[in-house]
């Protein structure tokens, strides 16, 4: 026993000692703040991940609990996060929560919008209008209530949402997925924070959510620097957390290069 609470205790000082250097990094940074907001048929808790690296890279990092009620109340509870930031921050947002960061995105703190295999309508669109155009996938399906609520069908979950995340995994995912207000996808945006903000975008090579033309006419039309990630999922912000991380460090850096041109004039 004393031999493994020394070696876990070496462990965690080994850790500390390789995340200090980074932390310090983005100690120095103005933007050090990320703010994620979640999807539908999920929940904040899918972003341990990528909270856990970028807070060992010494970042602030915060999650939004969306109600996945309606637009309105989605991007009220992410602007309630977004107040409670010490300063300037980066909104992340995936899928449905794509919409959610291009409406609340405007709030003054967001200095820069990264998209993960996400929507991004322009002011006065729907976030249906998004799919125009485009198939999607057949494994993508969704089973609505009498009550208007939407979920992913449990025994197509994986093929649909995570089918590069172990089985286990998926099937925890398929029995807490969070259900969706439909009609949040027929609500008109009414800003668009990507036309005043730098985006970024990054998305699977197999997300079976959204047809992959798709994912790049989105990403293209809002100017976005595209990261691709070969065979992927939807639930890529799971199964590549360190990838996802790496997106949004650079999102924080780019912002943070702004942040201090903008001062040294």
């Amino acid at each position: 026993m004393i031999t493994m609470l020394r070696n876990a205790m070496l462990a965690a000082a080994a850790i500390a000692a390789l995340a200090a250097p980074l932390a310090a990094r983005a100690e120095e940074t103005p933007v050090r703040n990320i703010v994620l907001v979640h999807g539908a048929f999920a929940d904040a808790s899918g972003w341990r991940g990528v909270h856990d690296i970028l807070t060992a890279r010494g970042y602030h990092v915060s999650e939004v609990q969306n109600p996945l009620t309606s637009l309105a109340e989605d991007v009220a509870a992410t602007r309630r996060v977004l107040d409670r930031q010490d300063g300037p921050a980066v909104l992340v947002g995936h899928s449905w929560g794509g919409s959610v960061i291009t409406e609340a995105g405007i709030h003054p703190a967001v200095r820069a919008l990264v998209y993960v295999a996400a929507l991004a309508p322009d002011a006065g669109e729907t976030t249906a209008q998004q799919y125009a155009g485009f198939t999607t996938p057949p494994e993508f399906v969704i089973e609505t209530g009498a009550d208007g609520f939407g979920f992913v069908p449990r025994d197509q979950f994986r093929a649909a949402f995570a089918a590069d995340l172990p089985e286990a995994d998926a099937a925890f995912l398929a029995a807490s997925q969070v259900p969706i207000n439909m009609s949040v996808f027929a609500t008109p945006l009414q800003h668009a924070a990507w036309r005043d903000r730098p985006s970024r975008a990054v998305f699977g090579t197999a997300d079976k959510a959204f047809d992959q033309r798709m994912l790049h006419a989105m990403a293209e039309r809002i100017g976005a620097q595209v990261t691709e990630l070969p065979g992927a999922s939807h639930a890529l912000f799971i199964s590549q957390a360190e990838a996802v991380a790496d997106v949004i460090e650079e999102a924080a850096r780019q912002a943070s290069a702004a942040e201090e041109t903008a001062e040294a004039r």
